[in-house]
């Protein structure tokens, strides 16, 4: 990137060479992070929340010291290229929004999250929120003071959100939501008034973890996953982390569900495949970081429901299926039947079928919100979270394990997180349906398992590009048109209209 002079060149070079230190600590703490989920011993936690803590606490100081700022005032007066002043905008953005929040809050933040983590795994597995509901009534008041030191004038949910999804207004985002939920949920009415049976115990059995593994390995190396630059491992919420350097993928496995460590992984893979295509030259950057989480869950989406789900894709991978599981006895049509059948009576968000799954959003959004405001008390979401599922999706939770209790983020604090998901996959109808307008026979190619030239459009119409540009502006320029949910409206009208002779 160029600059206008040498003096310019020193003040622009002087302020990315400091982010990059942030950058670096952040990504050490991420690394901390998977190792806490992966393999760290189960009375690690003491130690590794002061690690985190006192990573997050140098970060935040080094992006908002005072040298930081002045580079930035004299930077953004000087004469800069597009490129540099969108580098600078995102930098402007960070340290704005970082100045705001003392060092002591941050550090505190942290903390909780270390501590929230083991405690969440433990409550989960002893179907006991009350084990977890003093870290989760600290996180919301941490989080209310976050929000309002930022911004006190605004809805502090608003200002969460923002962490997430920095671009897309929150107003547009519940627009956008509010249009799909509209269709889905007569939708799911009609699907479950049709009297069309699919294949759904086409996968019933007994599936050895071990095995599953394999098979998640070879999908992975099917899909172009580059070993070299990542790894495989079990978590107990799947997750994928690191950089354009090392982009690790985590899975989990129920002997009774193959499908649900394939596709946990598939979406895992779609992440990784983002973060691995950020550009190498420019690490430790904006230019070299992944957009928002709305654009990243695009990815994951993407490569999950759109090729995984698709019935090209079983074609290519049923061989592989069977040649795991020799024993199972079911048809290429009958796979993708399964894969793509709507639950009645699904109670778990990673494990929903692609329609209800928008619904378990929405009620994630509702009650974070009112958690937030201060309309609902952190005693009352374990019954406030199952009356929601009653409304919603017609079925009651009898457990806070398989209720409240399932998701990870609140144990990280992540309020505002939920949202990027639903937004996630209407973009990534969106994305997918300009490429198969730019890539000659593109389910052909999916059912031959050739799957460079999707890899390649995303990598350059999205991955190569970074924090460049705003979402509604990289959308734009990826597919021609304005983020909107006309294509993902379109592609589960058609495809399920089919499958269930709606």
């Amino acid at each position: 990137m160029a600059a206008t002079s040498t003096e310019e060149a020193s003040a622009y070079d002087r302020l990315l060479a400091k982010y990059k230190r942030v950058a670096n600590i952040q990504n050490a703490a991420g690394l901390l992070s998977w190792d806490q989920q992966v393999v760290m011993p189960d009375e690690g936690t003491p130690a590794r929340s002061q690690q985190m803590s006192t990573l997050s606490a140098l970060s935040h100081e080094l992006l908002t010291d005072d040298e930081f700022g002045d580079l930035l005032d004299e930077v953004e007066a000087s004469d800069l290229t597009d490129e540099q002043a969108d580098v600078v905008r995102e930098l402007r953005r960070d340290y704005e929004r970082a100045a705001r929040v003392p060092s002591e809050l941050v550090e505190q933040i942290s903390a909780a999250s270390s501590e929230a983590i083991p405690s969440w795994k433990e409550a989960k597995a002893e179907d006991d929120f009350s084990t977890f509901a003093p870290h989760l009534e600290k996180h919301v008041e941490l989080k209310r003071q976050y929000a309002e030191y930022i911004d006190p004038d605004r809805d502090p949910y608003e200002v969460l959100f923002e962490d997430y999804e920095p671009c897309l207004p929150l107003e547009q985002a519940e627009e956008i939501l509010a249009e799909v939920r509209e269709v889905l949920v007569p939708m799911i009415a009609d699907i479950r008034d049709s009297d069309v049976e699919l294949a759904v115990d086409a996968f019933e059995g007994e599936y050895p973890a071990d095995e599953q593994e394999e098979l998640a390995r070879d999908a992975l190396s099917t899909l172009g996953y580059p070993w070299e630059r990542g790894r495989l491992d079990t978590a107990p919420h799947p997750f994928s982390s690191g950089t354009q350097f090392d982009a690790r993928v985590t899975t989990r496995y129920d002997e009774s569900d193959p499908l649900g460590s394939l596709f946990s992984t598939i979406h895992e893979f779609g992440h990784a495949l983002y973060t691995l295509g950020l550009p190498d030259e420019h690490y430790g950057t904006p230019l070299g970081e992944s957009r928002n989480l709305s654009v990243h869950e695009s990815q994951s989406r993407l490569w999950e429901n759109h090729v995984g789900r698709s019935h090209g894709f079983w074609e290519h991978f049923m061989p592989t299926f069977t040649e795991h599981f020799p024993d199972i006895d079911a048809t290429v049509e009958e796979a993708y039947e399964a894969a793509n059948q709507v639950y009645e009576d699904n109670f778990i968000r990673v494990e929903a079928d692609e329609l209800t799954y928008h619904l378990h959003i929405v009620i994630r959004f509702e009650l974070e919100r009112a958690l937030i405001s201060g309309n609902l008390d952190v005693e009352d979401v374990p019954e406030a979270w199952n009356d929601k599922y009653e409304e919603y999706l017609g079925i009651r939770p009898e457990t806070d394990t398989e209720g409240c209790l399932q998701d990870i983020h609140w144990a990280y604090g992540n309020f505002g997180y939920f949202p990027t998901y639903s937004l996630g996959s209407i973009m990534a109808a969106q994305l997918f349906a300009s490429a198969s307008e730019d890539i000659d026979d593109l389910d052909e190619k999916i059912a031959a398992g050739e799957f460079g030239d999707l890899r390649e459009w995303l990598r350059e119409n999205i991955h190569q590009r970074g924090r460049r540009y705003e979402t509604n502006d990289l959308v734009k320029l990826a597919t021609g048109e304005d983020f909107a949910a006309d294509d993902f409206l379109s592609y589960v009208e058609a495809k399920y209209a089919e499958l269930y002779d709606i």
